[in-house]
């Protein structure tokens, strides 16, 4: 049998060392989300390598780094409402949830999950009803470009998908003082962007790490996959 909590464990003082992982809530996400859950059984024994894995339908959960590293751009605090654009296997919805939900169960935050692929949807949702996170997770199917408005505004948004550029309904539906994390490039090379949208609208965008996503596809994104 393999021993997964060892595992996670030895990853996350992996990327503690390596100055990834900086806060103790990323930190605590990390240990109690079993990324294994998250993973085709075929692929399960390799969870905690830090890298991409396929997920199917040409998608792919994204490495544990990546995962801590737009945790920690993205702040999230108990009580936020979140939007995700791109749900994948769930992996990333179940640690924010984590944060900002589960161990604040009185402070009502949410995670809203959008997936375009009506298959991975339904795995997610499987995923995390199984981890016991579904309670705390909204898993949408439709266009993630668009945003998601039933439940806007937003405290946080999360794009885990690369963007031509900042989707405007995204912005429209952050709130005053929120933020957005997102890949933006082209469909090989992205730069990671941490957008804050300060009171009067206007936004200050940081730029961070150098990555590569899969295509954010959609009416704002790119329009066919490569």
């Amino acid at each position: 049998m393999v021993d997964f909590s060892q595992q996670r464990a030895a990853l996350v003082k992996q990327l503690i060392t390596e100055g990834i992982v900086k806060s103790d809530k990323v930190k605590n996400a990390l240990m109690r989300v079993p990324r294994e859950e998250f993973i085709p059984s075929n692929y399960r024994e390799w969870a905690y390598v830090d890298s991409p894995l396929p997920i199917g339908h040409g998608q792919t959960i994204s490495a544990p780094h990546m995962v801590a590293l737009m945790t920690e751009l993205l702040d999230p605090e108990p009580g936020d409402i979140v939007l995700e654009v791109g749900t994948g296997s769930g992996y990333q919805a179940a640690v924010l949830a984590e944060i900002v939900a589960k161990n604040a169960p009185l402070k009502k935050g949410r995670v809203y999950t959008i997936e375009r692929i009506p298959e991975l949807a339904e795995f997610a949702r499987e995923n995390l009803r199984r981890t016991k996170y579904i309670d705390y997770v909204i898993v949408v199917v439709g266009d993630g470009t668009k945003g998601y408005l039933d439940a806007a505004p937003y405290d946080k948004i999360i794009v885990t998908a690369a963007a031509p550029s900042i989707p405007q309904p995204l912005i429209e539906q952050l709130k005053p003082g929120g933020r957005i994390v997102i890949p933006v490039g082209d469909m090989y090379y992205q730069r990671l962007l941490v957008v804050s949208k300060r009171i009067d609208g206007s936004l200050n965008i940081h730029k961070d790490t150098w990555c590569v996503f899969v295509p954010l596809i959609g009416e704002y994104g790119w329009r066919v996959q490569y």
